[in-house]
């Protein structure tokens, strides 16, 4: 278990994100389409997941926003954008901001994702919905790097996701 805060207030996840050097645990997501999407969708490339809460808060819209915009830039790597927000929600957001770069997935059948990766927040007011975290995951699958954002309204460290995959 690791703690997090959201406006200064403690709130406890599941337990913690996979070691660095380690394989990545292998997922089953939901797309825009409600098509189920595994990490093996993505074998022989880089991932950078991308978790946050909704997609519905200023600072996850920032993130996806953000990513959008560098995952244009990142040669044999795909950002996947991973919350419990129902696809149709991930996909009004995508379809108004004109964000075509990153792949949103949802978690929103079982949790098991968040479960998996230590991030289902399991007390507080976002309870049941994903923390903040980044985790890079390189071409062969294994972990590269991982951030589990201190406070949730605050953004990811985009330089060391990024850093991870030189």
């Amino acid at each position: 278990m690791a703690t997090v805060t959201l406006g200064g207030n403690p709130t406890n996840t599941n337990g913690e994100l996979p070691v660095i050097g380690s394989k990545a645990p292998e997922f089953k997501l939901v797309d825009a389409n409600l098509g189920e999407i595994s990490l093996a969708n993505y074998a022989g490339q880089n991932v950078i997941l991308n978790i946050f809460p909704s997609v519905d808060t200023a600072t996850c819209a920032t993130s996806v926003r953000t990513f959008n915009k560098l995952a244009s830039e990142l040669p044999n790597t795909k950002v996947l954008c991973i919350s419990r927000d129902l696809p149709f929600a991930q996909k009004r957001f995508c379809g108004a901001e004109g964000i075509e770069n990153v792949v949103n997935l949802s978690d929103f059948r079982d949790a098991s994702f968040a479960k998996d990766y230590g991030v289902l927040l399991t007390d507080g007011v976002l309870n049941g919905l994903h923390a903040r975290a980044i985790v890079v995951i390189d071409d062969k699958g294994q972990v590269k790097h991982t951030e589990l954002v201190s406070e949730i309204a605050n953004e990811p460290n985009y330089d060391a996701a990024l850093n991870a995959l030189k």
